[in-house]
């Protein structure tokens, strides 16, 4: 019989007096977090030393910190607007402060991106594992007493329904073992805290009221779910998503990720379909090579670990539409999107929100189960992921740097190229910035040699920058590096084949090719569409005000100067003259910017980034 509460601290209670004075509670990765359940459990553990709490989760979601003044100065305003009503999670503040008593542990497969690189605590309990891994080897090996997740209603019949809503992933994995287990006697409870802020999604996601041991619901815990700021999609970016978009084959199943590159391929993708002749003329001047060019007449269906903002602007596009088995169109394991897609999926007749089928990470990112029909469901399936390095033989960096230091997690990204391998016309495709800017000076993220690799070399397949495409599947050592070194920056392919020659892995170290890979080259592509209207700085909307969107501009080319002095005088030396546009003057008035002498040096600073961008644009 299913519990119900309206209290959270009255619900932690009962959780202590049925499993004891040990808590080892799953918490799902992202939105699904049951907020007040566990914070109502750690002001507990907090309060009494005897109780033991251990929490495995994963990207733990938090306000953005900013790390300097000017930053300050953009997001608390922002941070308050956009952020408003949503509920942090105490462990969360108590590991930003070094603050974790000594009863409780946090452990994370996934980390925020580059959040918590500078926290000891939260980089040593780091597990590392593959995303389809964590039912196994994580959540059962321990084993959790406790599943605590945040849940979406429907209260439109005489009776309500519950749904995991975008987090049906690990959950729908571990709960038909760990129910068995407490049938055979070991201590467990499955806990859901209603919010109805998030989607209710039918389908695999839904579960009936008597699933769930107590149910927290109360007008008291309702809150806003954390809702991703949209970041600025760059010239870079949009021109290897030009190259994704045309490999990506009509009737074929499609995986993207989050993020600005993940939005670039979206774009190009309904370029591809809405504006084809722009996109042909596009395509055939970054490339001789033949590919897929089409308008979508069969469409795209998704097998996604995460359901990511894209895939919503697909479906209304009418690319995202080839059926599976099913009859879904996207099956994904997750969801943590902007506000716009929240509201997008809840106001969206339940028979259209059905399209889409939220369930477990095993069904999304493996074969295994039923393998025949997922083999038939995913043709030509084209597995796009992110990336931060390459190696010139096809290994990748996604998830720790060179120290040692996790930056986010392996996630699915293992999983995908995996399958991709094991899928026949499947690809696995790695995508990538040629470089970044670092302390004011640009440094290749393809480099000769990883010290740390996610994807080992002998997975590769194919990688893209902003330069082109490389296939790496089946390619020897020399071709691995003569292709790589062709999608690099120019300023760097000279080092890579000359490193090679002397290590005798290619003959020449001639490559005409590459020459061409400037960034000039690429604003002269855009230039003409962008003055009709196309490639906008935010392609799907925009959190950010107009004068935010300036301001953020100028701050991203700052957080590139780093700490170098002399690029940050460059900086300066470039707004000594300059007078603000009427743009730029509203970015500003929105960042307070007066005349003290603080502010007369954040004013040149911000101008001479303004300069500075107009002249370089990315780097």
């Amino acid at each position: 019989m299913t519990r119900r509460f309206a209290d959270a601290d009255a619900l932690a209670e009962w959780i202590v007096a049925t499993l004891g004075a040990e808590i080892r509670t799953g918490l799902p990765l992202g939105i699904g977090k049951a907020t007040h359940v566990a914070n109502a459990l750690f002001a507990r553990a907090k309060a009494d030393p005897a109780l033991r709490l251990e929490i495995l989760t994963a990207l733990t979601l938090e306000r953005p910190h900013a790390s300097s003044a000017l930053e300050k100065a953009m997001m608390d305003p922002f941070v308050a607007r956009h952020f408003a009503g949503y509920v942090e999670l105490d462990y969360a503040r108590a590991l930003r402060g070094g603050g974790l008593p000594p009863n409780v542990h946090v452990s994370e497969f996934f980390l925020n991106s580059g959040a918590w690189l500078s926290n000891p605590t939260v980089q040593q309990s780091y597990n590392s594992v593959n995303y389809t891994a964590v039912a196994a080897d994580v959540i059962l090996a321990r084993p959790i007493n406790l599943l605590a997740q945040l849940i979406a209603i429907d209260e439109s019949g005489p009776q309500p329904r519950y749904s995991l809503s975008g987090n049906p992933d690990v959950t729908l994995d571990v709960l038909p073992e760990l129910k068995a287990r407490r049938d055979a006697g070991e201590p467990f409870l499955f806990v859901g805290q209603v919010n109805r802020d998030l989607p209710f999604m039918p389908g695999s996601a839904e579960l009936p009221a008597e699933a769930f041991d107590a149910i927290l619901d109360d007008p008291s815990v309702e809150f806003s779910v954390f809702a991703v700021p949209r970041r600025p999609v760059t010239t870079a970016d949009y021109v290897a998503g030009l190259h994704a978009a045309s490999l990506v084959k009509d009737g074929g199943t499609l995986q993207i990720g989050i993020g600005s590159l993940g939005d670039a391929v979206t774009y190009a993708l309904i370029l591809r379909h809405k504006h084809n002749a722009l996109f042909r003329e596009l395509l055939g001047r970054i490339t001789s090579e033949p590919r897929e060019t089409e308008p979508f007449e069969q469409g795209l269906y998704a097998a996604s670990e995460m359901f990511v903002d894209g895939f919503l602007d697909l479906y209304d596009a009418g690319i995202l539409k080839r059926r599976s088995a099913s009859g879904h169109v996207l099956h994904a394991a997750f969801f943590a999107g902007s506000r716009d897609f929240y509201d997008r999926l809840k106001a969206m007749p339940e028979a259209r929100r059905a399209d889409f089928d939220m369930t477990a990470v095993s069904f999304t990112n493996a074969l295994y189960g039923d393998e025949e029909t997922k083999r038939r469901d995913r043709p030509h399936a084209r597995f796009l992921n992110n990336t931060m390095k390459a190696d010139v033989f096809g290994a990748v960096q996604s998830d720790v740097l060179d120290d040692g230091r996790v930056v986010s997690g392996v996630g699915g990204q293992h999983d995908f190229v995996e399958q991709a391998l094991a899928l026949r016309d499947a690809n696995s495709i790695l995508m990538l910035h040629s470089h970044r800017i670092k302390d004011g000076e640009p440094e290749s993220n393809i480099v000769w040699q990883l010290d740390r690799t996610t994807i080992p070399r002998h997975m590769r397949d194919i990688v893209i920058t902003e330069y082109g495409v490389a296939r790496l599947k089946g390619a020897s050592d020399s071709e691995c590096i003569r292709r790589m070194a062709a999608i690099a920056d120019a300023r760097f392919v000279n080092g890579l084949l000359q490193q090679a020659g002397e290590q005798k892995k290619v003959r020449s170290t001639a490559l005409s090719v590459a020459q061409g890979n400037q960034r000039e080259r690429l604003e002269r592509l855009l230039a003409g569409p962008r003055a009709d209207g196309f490639f906008p700085a935010f392609p799907f909307g925009s959190d950010f005000t107009a004068p935010e969107q300036t301001a953020l501009r100028a701050l991203t080319y700052l957080k590139q100067c780093g700490d170098s002095k002399l690029a940050l005088a460059r900086t300066v030396a470039a707004g000594l003259t300059a007078s603000p546009d009427a743009d730029e003057q509203a970015a500003l008035d929105r960042l307070d910017i007066g005349n003290s002498a603080a502010d007369i040096l954040y004013r040149r600073l911000l101008l001479g980034a303004w300069r500075e961008t107009s002249n370089k644009s990315e780097g």
